[in-house]
């Protein structure tokens, strides 16, 4: 843990170190170590990776996908051999337990086992005799250039929500991960450079956000992948998009959940509180909010109060710990904040996580499980994207007021109903404005070929990340109009 790596860049098929000459220190969470220095690349050395591709793209394309997709049977091999060092890199980097690390990785792995399948999956469309001797087709063929801009949150998984995608249909890819988590990128870029791609089919360049600005401006690129907050989503879909690039950008939440009084109260809770207090609550599908419909409000409080109190906090890779830190002193002050926030407006703490430290690990960012009752739905606790383990409790009388306060809201990522009641079921999954819901589930994460659909202030584009929407996000379609007149017709 206390050695520094020095990251480096992957452009044109090397590694390179950057000539920028500005750093930026990548820390374990978990101890306030600094573990590697991370380089804020220059315009000059994202320009080098975006003409490496440029430069790349026309042979890649002319590779038959059959051929493509062989390198991403290789590629999920070579994940799933390593899985278990990419599971130490995240957890040493950003935070998260072991099992919630190698559970990342597997969600990624089932991205790149989905592009394996893109001869079927770009399969055009065609009509012979639209008119006489006239046929009609419709086939599909990659952008060129694409870019995604990743999170710290997920950093295995959220870049293959793309890369495998872009890279089976014939794009060339460039990544820009997260400044805070670079080291899970290096090691993915690691496994892709033993795949013997051409040079400049895949790159990878750290930075900050003049790299991502470059990015956004450049002709070459023609579309860009983001997630993040709904700030900077916002932002990317504008700048991306008024130079004509496409765009999905993944902005913030503010996920609840309803239960009701016919939930089963054990499976609830500890589904609940997984959700709510995984990954130390820091994922656009956490949910951070649950509404009590009636008599569940004393049962939930309850259970759900224990269950934050007697989880088990600390470093990642030891054995029992079910939550690690946030992943930086300003997130874990700004928890903090949120609670002082809480009170204020009206709120009252059930289980307090703060001033809380763990032994051995004095100089990390600890935010243990926080649980506030009577929390006001106009509250700005209500309303804001905290990415922390604050949860909040509401209290109503009817599962209609439960799903009015949902749809209220700003965001519309995830929402999720627990119940016994098929009609109950049937009613929120009709009414709820979210793109993801879940029933008796707490975190609805779609699966590799289901897109993933955030809507409202959550979402920024059309087409989402993962399955068919990502195929058509990478690709775009071309309408051929044809006829050929044989010579037995000329003499006609």
């Amino acid at each position: 843990m206390n050695s520094v790596n020095q990251i480096k860049n992957y452009i044109n098929g090397r590694w390179r170190d950057s000539q920028s000459g500005n750093n930026g220190d990548v820390i374990n969470p978990a101890s306030g170590q600094v573990i590697a220095s991370v380089p804020l690349s220059s315009k000059e050395e994202v320009e080098e990776a975006i003409q490496a591709a440029d430069q790349a793209f026309d042979g890649w394309r002319r590779v038959p996908v059959t051929k493509r997709i062989q390198y991403m049977f290789h590629f999920k091999n070579l994940l799933e051999e390593h899985a278990e060092e990419l599971a130490k890199i995240i957890t040493n980097e950003c935070g998260k337990t072991y099992k919630e690390s190698i559970g990342e990785i597997r969600r990624g792995i089932e991205n790149v086992e989905n592009s394996c399948g893109m001869p079927m999956l770009m399969q055009g469309t065609n009509n012979e005799d639209i008119a006489t001797g006239i046929d009609e087709h419709m086939i599909r063929q990659p952008l060129g250039v694409v870019t995604a801009i990743t999170p710290f949150n997920f950093p295995a998984m959220i870049p293959l929500w793309f890369l495998p995608y872009a890279l089976a249909s014939g794009n060339c890819f460039i990544l820009k991960p997260s400044e805070k988590v670079p080291m899970s990128a290096v090691k993915i870029f690691e496994l892709l450079d033993q795949l013997d791609l051409p040079p400049g089919v895949v790159q990878l360049v750290n930075g900050d956000k003049s790299s991502v600005d470059v990015l956004l401006e450049h002709p070459v690129i023609r579309a860009v992948s983001f997630v993040g907050s709904t700030n900077v989503a916002r932002h990317i879909y504008a700048t991306a998009s008024a130079n004509g690039k496409r765009v999905q950008a993944q902005g913030g939440a503010k996920n609840m959940v309803i239960v009701l009084p016919d939930a089963d109260m054990d499976m609830t809770t500890r589904i609940v509180g997984d959700s709510a207090f995984g990954c130390a609550g820091q994922r656009c599908l956490a949910n951070s909010l649950a509404i009590t419909v009636g008599s569940a409000k004393d049962p939930f409080t309850k259970a759900i109060s224990e269950k934050a109190a007697t989880l088990k906090v600390g470093y990642g890779l030891e054995q029992d710990t079910e939550m690690g830190p946030v992943i930086s002193a300003q997130s874990r002050d700004r928890v903090f904040g949120f609670v002082d926030t809480g009170l204020n407006e009206g709120g009252r703490i059930l289980v307090d996580g703060r001033g809380k430290n763990v032994a051995s690990y004095e100089g990390g960012y600890w935010a243990y499980p926080t649980v506030m009752d009577n929390i006001d739905p106009a509250s700005s606790v209500a309303k804001t994207e905290i990415f922390g383990p604050l949860f909040g409790l509401i209290h109503v009388e009817t599962v209609d007021e439960a799903i009015e306060l949902i749809n209220s809201q700003a965001y519309g990522n995830m929402a999720c109903l627990f119940t016994s009641s098929g009609a109950a079921a049937r009613q929120f999954r009709y009414e709820a404005k979210a793109g993801n819901i879940g029933i008796n589930i707490g975190v609805a994460a779609p699966m590799a070929y289901f897109p993933f659909s955030g809507w409202k202030e959550s979402f920024f584009g059309d087409l989402h990340a993962q399955g068919h929407h990502a195929v058509e996000f990478y690709t775009q379609t071309k309408v051929v109009v044809e006829r050929w007149i044989r010579d037995w017709d000329r003499k006609f």
